[in-house]
């Protein structure tokens, strides 16, 4: 069957699926002839995860040009193949509330809509008493770049002032300073990339046009619920840097080179600089790292002043595990605000210890990893819970799960099953009245093996 013949067909369509079935039958015939067996896979836009020794077969493709054509993100199926050919096929397709998972497993349940962890919400704290660094010098920053790139075609003060309007803020004399130089057009180079090159180190990063700026608030670092509910905002008494996700004074305008945003920062912490110069690692999910106490000293390659102590404080995360050589009572003080519990515990762990921690937020234990898991009931304020599958099936049966939460996650093996897994995530889901993941029965008759 061609591919103009699959067109007319919707990922729901046996004919669809069915060169897969085929091959999953033939590569797994002892398994499915098994009591109960069944084999399980995923396929969404992005990739799949199908148990075939050829995953990247036309069978395959068939299914994700299907899905893509469909409007699907993902899904994941199970398949059942009775001996005479006779075939059932579940298929999965998730809720807008449950972020993607690795596969085949869910992430995280947004319990509430737009919802964002904690440290997401976070504001910048205020500092009144920031002011420009010393070395902060628009007119030596406009001549230095004069000389470096005389030819550099600038950009006039109306673009300047349209650029702040869309932003909603002023932009500091020194990033004006830069733009009246260059306005970093790649027009302006007529596709010269030696001329872009030497653009680039003549700033001292890869400079965004004005229509590039934007403000770095935290809604733009994008991070599932499952990694950023166990972040926290760390900013110490000697930081240069408030250890924030974003900040509606982090005005970004340039890169790298290798992925990372350099901004400008206009709310800098207790002992930095206002319009000091910033590096957001596209690694790391929360913080930034100061580069340059002005524009003026990255331009001019000068070394950021060093700041820091040796001062100390209990974290606000902390790890109970055989591993981390540290219990659960070692972790608990009053400011713990995210709690994890491997799999490593040399035993079941009660969580009476954190009752009554006022900022505790987030709880993440592997499963079998608590004495009683009722005991959660005493957590008033949690807004973040990761269990397995026993632990959540204890607090659906007590009517107890925590109305606090903003987002769950069902801890599960790789290898378990995922209708089972599906069918608690829905219940989980049931109780805040959010969109449930979708089950679809599609059967189909393969004919016996010739």
């Amino acid at each position: 069957m061609n591919d103009q013949e699959n067109s007319t067909f919707s990922i729901h369509d046996f004919r669809t699926w069915e060169p897969v079935l085929r091959l999953l039958r033939a590569e797994h015939a002892e398994q499915l002839a098994a009591p109960g067996g069944r084999v399980v896979g995923l396929i969404g836009r992005g990739g799949w995860s199908v148990p075939l020794k050829d995953m990247t077969n036309d069978a395959v493709w068939r299914v994700h040009r299907t899905l893509v054509k469909d409007g699907v993100d993902a899904v994941t199926f199970a398949v059942e193949i009775e001996a005479a050919g006779r075939t059932r096929l579940r298929m999965l397709e998730s809720s807008p509330a449950v972020e993607p998972g690795i596969a085949p497993n869910p992430g995280a349940l947004v319990l509430v809509e737009d919802s964002l962890p904690e440290p997401w919400r976070r504001l910048p704290d205020p500092a009144p008493g920031a002011v420009p660094a010393p070395s902060a010098d628009p007119a030596l920053l406009e001549r230095t770049l004069r000389e470096r790139l005389p030819n550099a075609v600038g950009a006039t003060e109306a673009e300047i002032a349209a650029a702040e309007m869309r932003l909603g803020v002023t932009l500091p004399e020194e990033l004006k300073a830069l733009y009246r130089v260059t306005r970093a057009d790649w027009a302006d180079w007529v596709g010269d990339y030696e001329a872009a090159s030497r653009h680039s180190r003549a700033v001292g990063c890869e400079l965004f046009g004005l229509a590039g700026l934007y403000v770095a608030e935290a809604a733009t670092r994008e991070c599932p619920w499952q990694f950023a509910a166990l972040e926290v905002v760390d900013t110490r008494p000697c930081a240069a840097v408030q250890g924030l996700a974003g900040s509606p004074g982090w005005i970004v305008f340039g890169d790298n080179g290798g992925g990372d945003r350099l901004a400008v920062d206009l709310t800098p912490g207790p002992r930095g600089h206002t319009g000091q110069i910033i590096l957001i690692s596209h690694e790391q999910n929360i913080g930034a790292k100061l580069v340059a106490d002005s524009l003026t000293d990255l331009v001019l390659d000068r070394p950021a002043a060093q700041t820091g102590s040796l001062e100390t404080h209990p974290p606000a995360a902390a790890s109970a595990n055989a591993y981390s050589q540290q219990s659960l009572e070692d972790s608990v003080h009053p400011g713990l605000e995210v709690l994890s519990i491997g799999m490593s515990t040399s035993q079941q762990v009660s969580l009476a210890p954190l009752i009554g921690l006022p900022r505790l937020r987030t709880l993440s234990a592997h499963p079998g990893t608590l004495a009683d898991p009722l005991e959660i009931t005493e957590l008033t304020g949690l807004e973040y819970l990761e269990l397995g599958s026993h632990e959540w099936r204890v607090l659906l049966d007590a009517n107890v799960v925590p109305r606090s939460l903003l987002a769950a996650a069902v801890k599960a093996p790789y290898d378990g099953d995922p209708l089972a897994l599906a069918d608690l995530v829905n219940e989980l889901l049931a109780l805040w009245d959010r969109p449930p993941i979708t089950r679809t029965v599609i059967e189909g008759d393969l004919g016996p093996v010739t």
